[in-house]
Protein backbone atom coordinates (compact mmCIF):
# COMPACT_ATOMS: atom_id res chain seq x y z
CA UNK A 1 0.00 0.00 0.00
CA UNK A 2 1.35 3.59 -1.26
CA UNK A 3 2.03 6.12 1.86
CA UNK A 4 1.60 10.02 0.77
CA UNK A 5 2.47 13.03 3.16
CA UNK A 6 0.38 15.86 1.80
CA UNK A 7 1.00 19.45 3.00
CA UNK A 8 -2.01 21.60 2.37
CA UNK A 9 -1.48 25.47 2.06
CA UNK A 10 -3.89 28.19 2.86
CA UNK A 11 -6.05 28.73 -0.57
CA UNK A 12 -10.18 28.35 -1.01
CA UNK A 13 -11.78 25.88 -2.47
CA UNK A 14 -8.94 24.41 -4.11
CA UNK A 15 -8.61 20.79 -5.33
CA UNK A 16 -5.17 19.01 -5.81
CA UNK A 17 -4.13 15.98 -7.29
CA UNK A 18 -0.72 14.15 -6.57
CA UNK A 19 0.03 10.91 -8.76
CA UNK A 20 2.81 8.42 -7.95
CA UNK A 21 4.44 5.63 -9.39
CA UNK A 22 3.14 2.15 -7.07
CA UNK A 23 5.87 1.06 -5.02
CA UNK A 24 5.20 -2.68 -5.33
CA UNK A 25 5.44 -4.38 -8.27
CA UNK A 26 2.85 -6.50 -8.03
CA UNK A 27 0.42 -3.39 -9.25
CA UNK A 28 0.12 -2.36 -12.05
CA UNK A 29 -1.79 0.72 -11.60
CA UNK A 30 -1.19 4.74 -10.82
CA UNK A 31 -1.80 5.66 -7.13
CA UNK A 32 -3.69 8.97 -6.85
CA UNK A 33 -3.77 10.72 -4.16
CA UNK A 34 -6.67 13.44 -3.32
CA UNK A 35 -7.71 16.44 -0.97
CA UNK A 36 -9.07 19.24 -0.67
CA UNK A 37 -7.61 22.66 0.60
CA UNK A 38 -9.72 23.99 3.50
CA UNK A 39 -10.51 27.29 4.27
CA UNK A 40 -8.12 29.37 6.12
CA UNK A 41 -6.43 25.85 7.66
CA UNK A 42 -3.12 24.77 7.32
CA UNK A 43 -2.74 21.09 7.72
CA UNK A 44 -0.51 17.76 7.29
CA UNK A 45 -2.63 14.37 6.39
CA UNK A 46 -1.37 10.99 5.40
CA UNK A 47 -3.87 9.64 3.12
CA UNK A 48 -3.25 6.01 1.83
CA UNK A 49 -4.25 4.39 -0.91
CA UNK A 50 -5.93 0.87 -1.47
CA UNK A 51 -5.54 -1.40 -4.03
CA UNK A 52 -9.12 -2.58 -3.72
CA UNK A 53 -12.00 -0.58 -5.37
CA UNK A 54 -14.50 0.56 -2.86
CA UNK A 55 -18.51 -0.99 -3.63
CA UNK A 56 -20.84 2.07 -2.94
CA UNK A 57 -24.39 1.63 -1.75
CA UNK A 58 -26.83 4.58 -2.13
CA UNK A 59 -29.81 5.00 0.06
CA UNK A 60 -32.19 8.02 -0.38
CA UNK A 61 -35.01 8.79 2.25
CA UNK A 62 -36.23 11.98 3.64
CA UNK A 63 -35.23 12.44 7.45
CA UNK A 64 -37.13 10.56 9.97
CA UNK A 65 -37.90 7.76 7.55
CA UNK A 66 -35.95 4.97 9.18
CA UNK A 67 -32.75 5.09 7.35
CA UNK A 68 -30.13 4.97 10.07
CA UNK A 69 -32.52 1.73 11.33
CA UNK A 70 -31.87 0.17 7.92
CA UNK A 71 -27.94 1.16 8.39
CA UNK A 72 -27.74 -0.86 11.39
CA UNK A 73 -29.58 -4.03 9.57
CA UNK A 74 -26.79 -3.80 6.34
CA UNK A 75 -24.11 -3.48 8.47
CA UNK A 76 -25.06 -6.24 10.74
CA UNK A 77 -25.27 -8.42 7.54
CA UNK A 78 -21.61 -8.09 6.66
CA UNK A 79 -20.42 -8.32 10.52
CA UNK A 80 -18.89 -6.48 13.42
CA UNK A 81 -21.17 -3.22 15.31
CA UNK A 82 -21.25 0.10 13.22
CA UNK A 83 -19.57 2.62 15.22
CA UNK A 84 -18.20 6.40 15.36
CA UNK A 85 -14.53 6.61 14.06
CA UNK A 86 -12.66 5.95 17.26
CA UNK A 87 -10.79 9.04 18.39
CA UNK A 88 -12.52 11.19 16.71
CA UNK A 89 -15.58 13.90 16.66
CA UNK A 90 -18.53 12.77 19.34
CA UNK A 91 -20.80 14.29 17.34
CA UNK A 92 -19.86 12.29 13.83
CA UNK A 93 -22.45 10.99 11.55
CA UNK A 94 -19.89 8.45 10.04
CA UNK A 95 -20.55 4.75 11.10
CA UNK A 96 -17.68 2.25 10.51
CA UNK A 97 -17.83 -1.70 10.92
CA UNK A 98 -15.68 -4.53 9.67
CA UNK A 99 -16.48 -3.82 5.86
CA UNK A 100 -18.44 -0.75 5.78
CA UNK A 101 -18.60 2.84 6.45
CA UNK A 102 -21.92 4.61 6.25
CA UNK A 103 -21.35 8.27 5.73
CA UNK A 104 -24.44 10.74 6.34
CA UNK A 105 -24.67 12.99 3.24
CA UNK A 106 -25.67 15.82 5.74
CA UNK A 107 -21.52 16.63 6.42
CA UNK A 108 -21.52 17.91 3.05
CA UNK A 109 -24.50 20.93 3.82
CA UNK A 110 -22.47 24.02 2.28
CA UNK A 111 -24.85 25.70 3.95
CA UNK A 112 -25.09 25.95 8.46
CA UNK A 113 -28.15 25.93 10.37
CA UNK A 114 -28.14 29.56 10.79
CA UNK A 115 -26.67 30.44 7.26
CA UNK A 116 -29.58 28.10 5.84
CA UNK A 117 -32.47 30.42 7.95
CA UNK A 118 -30.81 33.32 6.90
CA UNK A 119 -31.09 32.55 3.57
CA UNK A 120 -34.72 30.72 3.21
CA UNK A 121 -33.34 27.36 2.23
CA UNK A 122 -34.11 23.99 3.88
CA UNK A 123 -31.59 21.50 3.75
CA UNK A 124 -33.25 19.88 1.00
CA UNK A 125 -32.28 22.32 -1.28
CA UNK A 126 -29.29 21.69 -3.70
CA UNK A 127 -28.18 25.01 -3.09
CA UNK A 128 -27.67 24.46 0.94
CA UNK A 129 -24.95 21.42 -0.53
CA UNK A 130 -21.87 20.75 -1.87
CA UNK A 131 -22.67 18.09 -5.00
CA UNK A 132 -19.20 19.09 -6.16
CA UNK A 133 -17.39 18.26 -3.04
CA UNK A 134 -19.84 14.94 -2.27
CA UNK A 135 -19.19 13.78 -6.03
CA UNK A 136 -14.98 14.49 -5.37
CA UNK A 137 -15.18 12.46 -2.06
CA UNK A 138 -17.13 9.42 -2.74
CA UNK A 139 -15.51 9.22 -6.43
CA UNK A 140 -11.99 9.01 -4.52
CA UNK A 141 -13.13 6.51 -1.79
CA UNK A 142 -14.53 4.04 -4.48
CA UNK A 143 -11.01 4.27 -6.08
CA UNK A 144 -9.33 3.54 -2.95
CA UNK A 145 -8.55 6.97 -1.28
CA UNK A 146 -9.10 8.41 1.71
CA UNK A 147 -10.77 12.14 1.85
CA UNK A 148 -10.93 14.30 4.67
CA UNK A 149 -15.13 14.34 4.94
CA UNK A 150 -16.29 17.73 6.73
CA UNK A 151 -19.02 17.12 9.47
CA UNK A 152 -22.40 18.74 9.77
CA UNK A 153 -22.67 18.65 13.40
CA UNK A 154 -26.56 18.05 14.58
CA UNK A 155 -26.78 19.26 17.46
CA UNK A 156 -25.27 22.51 17.13
CA UNK A 157 -25.74 22.98 14.22
CA UNK A 158 -22.67 24.02 12.71
CA UNK A 159 -19.84 22.68 9.97
CA UNK A 160 -16.97 21.23 12.34
CA UNK A 161 -13.56 20.46 10.96
CA UNK A 162 -13.54 17.34 8.62
CA UNK A 163 -12.69 13.88 9.70
CA UNK A 164 -10.50 11.35 7.65
CA UNK A 165 -12.00 8.11 5.91
CA UNK A 166 -10.53 5.27 4.71
CA UNK A 167 -11.36 3.72 1.97
CA UNK A 168 -13.92 0.67 2.88
CA UNK A 169 -14.95 -2.66 1.16
CA UNK A 170 -18.39 -1.20 1.10
CA UNK A 171 -19.25 2.53 1.44
CA UNK A 172 -22.69 3.26 1.84
CA UNK A 173 -24.11 6.99 1.30
CA UNK A 174 -27.16 7.75 3.52
CA UNK A 175 -28.93 10.87 3.07
CA UNK A 176 -31.48 13.36 1.13
CA UNK A 177 -29.43 13.69 -2.21
CA UNK A 178 -27.46 9.92 -2.68
CA UNK A 179 -28.92 10.13 -6.19
CA UNK A 180 -30.33 13.85 -7.23
CA UNK A 181 -26.41 14.50 -8.90
CA UNK A 182 -26.37 12.41 -11.54
CA UNK A 183 -22.35 12.37 -11.25
CA UNK A 184 -22.81 10.88 -8.07
CA UNK A 185 -25.55 8.45 -9.17
CA UNK A 186 -23.42 7.34 -11.79
CA UNK A 187 -20.79 6.25 -9.29
CA UNK A 188 -23.40 3.76 -7.59
CA UNK A 189 -23.33 -0.14 -7.74
CA UNK A 190 -26.66 -0.27 -5.82
CA UNK A 191 -28.87 2.18 -4.85
CA UNK A 192 -32.31 2.01 -2.26
CA UNK A 193 -35.02 4.36 -1.72
CA UNK A 194 -36.87 4.21 1.18
CA UNK A 195 -40.61 5.75 0.18
CA UNK A 196 -42.60 6.28 3.30
CA UNK A 197 -46.30 7.89 2.38
CA UNK A 198 -47.09 11.22 4.13
CA UNK A 199 -49.35 9.64 6.98
CA UNK A 200 -46.70 7.18 8.21
CA UNK A 201 -44.11 9.46 7.54
CA UNK A 202 -45.58 11.99 10.52
CA UNK A 203 -46.15 9.24 12.88
CA UNK A 204 -42.57 8.02 12.54
CA UNK A 205 -40.74 11.81 12.74
CA UNK A 206 -43.20 12.39 15.79
CA UNK A 207 -41.78 9.26 17.64
CA UNK A 208 -38.57 10.17 17.15
CA UNK A 209 -38.13 14.01 16.85
CA UNK A 210 -40.08 13.91 20.26
CA UNK A 211 -39.00 11.06 22.12
CA UNK A 212 -34.79 11.62 20.51
CA UNK A 213 -34.93 15.11 20.44
CA UNK A 214 -37.29 17.22 22.45
CA UNK A 215 -38.92 18.91 19.88
CA UNK A 216 -42.38 19.91 20.77
CA UNK A 217 -45.73 18.72 18.20
CA UNK A 218 -46.05 21.98 17.18
CA UNK A 219 -42.84 22.53 15.72
CA UNK A 220 -42.37 18.73 14.00
CA UNK A 221 -45.73 20.11 12.22
CA UNK A 222 -44.05 23.19 10.94
CA UNK A 223 -40.87 21.43 9.60
CA UNK A 224 -43.19 18.73 7.38
CA UNK A 225 -44.83 21.68 6.12
CA UNK A 226 -41.88 23.99 5.55
CA UNK A 227 -40.13 20.85 4.00
CA UNK A 228 -42.74 19.27 1.91
CA UNK A 229 -42.38 21.47 -1.53
CA UNK A 230 -38.60 20.85 -1.35
CA UNK A 231 -39.25 17.29 -0.80
CA UNK A 232 -41.88 17.29 -3.85
CA UNK A 233 -39.23 19.06 -5.80
CA UNK A 234 -35.36 17.48 -4.90
CA UNK A 235 -36.12 14.15 -2.81
CA UNK A 236 -38.72 12.31 -3.95
CA UNK A 237 -38.15 12.39 -7.53
CA UNK A 238 -35.20 10.62 -7.04
CA UNK A 239 -37.07 7.30 -6.33
CA UNK A 240 -36.95 6.34 -10.37
CA UNK A 241 -33.71 6.01 -10.33
CA UNK A 242 -33.85 3.47 -7.49
CA UNK A 243 -32.75 -0.13 -7.91
CA UNK A 244 -34.88 -1.16 -5.02
CA UNK A 245 -37.44 1.06 -3.42
CA UNK A 246 -39.13 0.32 -0.08
CA UNK A 247 -42.27 1.60 0.02
CA UNK A 248 -44.43 2.28 3.37
CA UNK A 249 -48.25 2.53 3.45
CA UNK A 250 -50.82 2.51 5.78
CA UNK A 251 -52.77 -0.56 5.84
CA UNK A 252 -55.39 -2.34 3.90
CA UNK A 253 -56.82 -4.80 6.00
CA UNK A 254 -58.49 -2.10 8.96
CA UNK A 255 -60.71 -0.17 6.78
CA UNK A 256 -60.25 3.72 7.41
CA UNK A 257 -57.25 2.96 9.63
CA UNK A 258 -56.38 6.43 10.96
CA UNK A 259 -53.82 4.79 13.49
CA UNK A 260 -50.46 3.72 11.40
CA UNK A 261 -49.93 1.00 13.63
CA UNK A 262 -50.09 -1.87 11.07
CA UNK A 263 -48.41 -1.25 7.58
CA UNK A 264 -48.67 -2.05 4.29
CA UNK A 265 -45.22 -2.63 2.76
CA UNK A 266 -44.24 -2.82 -0.72
CA UNK A 267 -40.57 -4.11 -2.27
CA UNK A 268 -40.22 -3.04 -5.23
CA UNK A 269 -37.36 -4.23 -7.33
CA UNK A 270 -36.14 -3.45 -10.85
CA UNK A 271 -35.34 -5.56 -13.16
CA UNK A 272 -32.16 -6.15 -15.11
CA UNK A 273 -29.87 -4.63 -12.62
CA UNK A 274 -26.57 -6.55 -13.25
CA UNK A 275 -25.55 -9.03 -10.06
CA UNK A 276 -29.20 -8.87 -8.63
CA UNK A 277 -32.49 -10.68 -8.78
CA UNK A 278 -35.53 -10.09 -7.53
CA UNK A 279 -37.23 -12.07 -4.38
CA UNK A 280 -40.07 -13.72 -5.62
CA UNK A 281 -43.06 -15.86 -3.84
CA UNK A 282 -43.98 -19.34 -4.97
CA UNK A 283 -43.76 -18.94 -9.31
CA UNK A 284 -41.31 -16.00 -10.52
CA UNK A 285 -43.07 -13.68 -13.00
CA UNK A 286 -46.47 -14.89 -11.56
CA UNK A 287 -49.05 -12.49 -9.61
CA UNK A 288 -49.51 -14.54 -6.84
CA UNK A 289 -52.03 -13.45 -3.51
CA UNK A 290 -51.55 -15.47 -0.20
CA UNK A 291 -52.67 -15.66 3.38
CA UNK A 292 -50.54 -17.65 5.20
CA UNK A 293 -51.66 -20.50 7.55
CA UNK A 294 -52.70 -19.12 11.25
CA UNK A 295 -51.44 -22.70 12.37
CA UNK A 296 -48.19 -21.58 10.84
CA UNK A 297 -47.54 -18.09 11.47
CA UNK A 298 -49.48 -16.44 14.61
CA UNK A 299 -51.01 -13.23 14.07
CA UNK A 300 -53.50 -10.87 15.67
CA UNK A 301 -56.23 -8.98 14.33
CA UNK A 302 -56.12 -7.80 11.50
CA UNK A 303 -53.37 -10.71 10.26
CA UNK A 304 -51.51 -10.79 7.15
CA UNK A 305 -51.55 -11.06 3.37
CA UNK A 306 -48.50 -11.35 0.62
CA UNK A 307 -48.80 -10.45 -2.88
CA UNK A 308 -46.45 -10.55 -5.31
CA UNK A 309 -46.33 -9.60 -8.90
CA UNK A 310 -45.05 -7.75 -12.24
CA UNK A 311 -45.44 -4.43 -12.16
CA UNK A 312 -44.02 -1.45 -14.75
CA UNK A 313 -42.16 1.34 -11.99
CA UNK A 314 -41.46 4.87 -13.70
CA UNK A 315 -41.46 2.74 -17.21
CA UNK A 316 -39.24 0.42 -15.47
CA UNK A 317 -39.92 -3.45 -15.35
CA UNK A 318 -40.30 -4.55 -11.79
CA UNK A 319 -41.23 -7.30 -9.25
CA UNK A 320 -42.93 -6.31 -6.18
CA UNK A 321 -43.63 -8.53 -3.18
CA UNK A 322 -45.52 -6.65 -0.21
CA UNK A 323 -46.77 -7.81 2.78
CA UNK A 324 -49.68 -6.04 4.87
CA UNK A 325 -50.08 -6.90 8.85
CA UNK A 326 -47.20 -7.72 11.39
CA UNK A 327 -46.04 -11.10 12.91
CA UNK A 328 -46.64 -11.89 16.41
CA UNK A 329 -43.53 -14.85 16.69
CA UNK A 330 -40.37 -14.11 14.60
CA UNK A 331 -39.26 -17.31 15.05
CA UNK A 332 -42.21 -18.44 12.89
CA UNK A 333 -41.16 -16.44 10.17
CA UNK A 334 -38.94 -19.25 8.57
CA UNK A 335 -42.55 -20.23 7.66
CA UNK A 336 -42.71 -17.21 5.29
CA UNK A 337 -39.23 -17.46 4.33
CA UNK A 338 -39.42 -21.15 3.07
CA UNK A 339 -41.98 -19.44 0.39
CA UNK A 340 -39.08 -16.83 -0.96
CA UNK A 341 -37.10 -16.96 -3.71
CA UNK A 342 -33.92 -15.77 -4.75
CA UNK A 343 -32.94 -14.48 -0.80
CA UNK A 344 -29.29 -14.69 -1.62
CA UNK A 345 -29.02 -16.23 1.65
CA UNK A 346 -25.84 -18.59 2.99
CA UNK A 347 -28.38 -20.83 4.61
CA UNK A 348 -31.72 -21.84 5.27
CA UNK A 349 -33.25 -19.83 7.77
CA UNK A 350 -30.26 -16.45 7.77
CA UNK A 351 -33.63 -14.11 7.54
CA UNK A 352 -35.63 -15.37 10.25
CA UNK A 353 -32.23 -15.32 12.06
CA UNK A 354 -31.16 -11.90 11.50
CA UNK A 355 -34.53 -10.77 12.32
CA UNK A 356 -34.32 -12.62 15.88
CA UNK A 357 -30.98 -11.02 16.14
CA UNK A 358 -32.69 -7.59 15.87
CA UNK A 359 -35.99 -7.90 17.05
CA UNK A 360 -36.08 -4.91 19.15
CA UNK A 361 -35.50 -2.77 16.35
CA UNK A 362 -38.21 -0.52 14.62
CA UNK A 363 -40.27 -2.76 11.98
CA UNK A 364 -39.03 -5.60 12.90
CA UNK A 365 -42.49 -7.33 13.64
CA UNK A 366 -43.76 -6.08 10.27
CA UNK A 367 -42.33 -6.08 6.35
CA UNK A 368 -40.46 -2.70 7.21
CA UNK A 369 -37.78 -4.63 8.70
CA UNK A 370 -38.45 -8.09 6.76
CA UNK A 371 -37.50 -5.96 3.52
CA UNK A 372 -35.05 -4.33 4.78
CA UNK A 373 -33.55 -7.44 5.78
CA UNK A 374 -33.94 -8.85 2.42
CA UNK A 375 -32.38 -6.31 0.62
CA UNK A 376 -29.25 -6.21 2.79
CA UNK A 377 -28.63 -9.32 2.21
CA UNK A 378 -29.21 -8.83 -1.75
CA UNK A 379 -26.79 -6.19 -1.36
CA UNK A 380 -23.91 -8.80 0.29
CA UNK A 381 -24.48 -11.24 -2.85
CA UNK A 382 -24.28 -8.42 -5.05
CA UNK A 383 -20.75 -7.17 -3.35
CA UNK A 384 -19.57 -10.43 -3.19
CA UNK A 385 -20.66 -10.88 -7.40
CA UNK A 386 -18.63 -7.85 -8.13
CA UNK A 387 -15.18 -8.87 -6.34
CA UNK A 388 -15.54 -11.66 -7.75
CA UNK A 389 -15.94 -10.44 -11.13
CA UNK A 390 -13.10 -7.49 -10.13
CA UNK A 391 -10.52 -10.75 -9.39
CA UNK A 392 -11.05 -12.45 -12.63
CA UNK A 393 -10.91 -9.82 -15.05
CA UNK A 394 -7.02 -9.34 -15.14
CA UNK A 395 -6.76 -13.10 -15.67
CA UNK A 396 -8.88 -12.95 -18.99
CA UNK A 397 -7.56 -9.94 -19.78
CA UNK A 398 -4.02 -12.07 -19.52
CA UNK A 399 -5.61 -14.53 -21.60
CA UNK A 400 -6.28 -12.11 -24.17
Amino acid sequence: MAVSTIYSTQALNSTHFLTSSPSSTSSSSKQVFFYRRQTNRRFNTIITCAAQQTVVIGLAADSGCGKSTFMRRLTSVFGGAAEPPKGGNPDSNTLISDMTTVICLDDYHSLDRTGRKEKGVTALDPRANDFDLMYEQVKALKSGIAVEKPIYNHVTGLLDAPELIQPPKILVIEGLHPMFDERVRDLLDFSIYLDISNEVKFAWKIQRDMAERGHSLESIKASIEARKPDFDAFIDPQKQYADAVIEVLPTQLIPDDNEGKVLRVRLIMKEGVKYFSPVYLFDEGSTISWIPCGRKLTCSYPGINFNYQPDSYFDNEVSVVEMDGQFDRLDELIYVESHLSNLSTKFYGEVTQQMLKHADFPGSNNGTGLFQTIVGLKIRDLYEQLIANKATAPSEAAKA
